[in-house]
């Protein structure tokens, strides 16, 4: 006795299922650069990742509103990547430019911005980001570096860590305020 062809049918194929997220210093990525520069790029990828997440449906009018006086989501994005940009500059050994203190002043009082705006400045901070993190990654991280008009004093090692949890500090921001938003949304 043969089985009829409908009898044993090929199986289905599962639907497509995303693959887990795997948080960037779990990826195995980066590895041409020193441990803790790659470190600190994970935390800027990490800090990408959550960003784009968190903002997802938020519209523009919600990104710049300051709900229960809390700072913008706009005010930590322009943060986020203005500061980057100077505390690799002091990790340089450089002072701030007269281009970086007009952006660092316009950063709480900055017009409206568009999440294209926001986005973008973020992407070309972190693009800019990458190449000094990894220059920096292989200088003696016990170099002195001094911070401001007070000079105040930290290290080659210290800047660079300093990107890395102030920036994770101010994606927490973006996170609560999001959620913020969203539940006031719902309500």
């Amino acid at each position: 006795m043969t089985a009829s062809p409908d009898a044993n049918p090929a199986p289905t194929p599962a639907p497509h299922t995303p693959a887990p997220y795997v948080e960037p210093w779990l990826s195995g990525s980066r590895t041409e650069t020193p441990a803790a520069g790659r470190a600190v790029l994970h935390a800027l990828d990490l800090a990408k990742h959550d960003i784009e997440k968190w903002i997802a449906g938020l519209t523009d009018e919600q990104l710049n509103a300051q709900p229960y006086g809390l700072p913008s989501i706009a005010f930590h994005l322009r943060h986020i990547a203005r500061s980057t940009d100077r505390i690799l500059t002091y990790a340089e050994g450089e002072q701030l430019s007269d281009v970086q203190l007009a952006a660092l002043k316009a950063e709480k009082g900055g017009e409206a911005a568009t999440r294209a705006q926001l986005l973008d400045e973020i992407r070309a901070a972190f693009s800019s980001a990458e190449s000094r993190i990894r220059a920096l990654a292989s200088a003696d991280f016990d170099t002195p570096r001094a911070v401001g008009r007070k000079q105040l004093p930290t290290s080659v090692g210290g800047a660079l860590i300093h990107v890395a949890d102030h920036t994770q500090r101010h994606v927490g921001q973006v996170v609560t305020t999001a959620k913020v938003l969203k539940a006031l949304a719902a309500s």
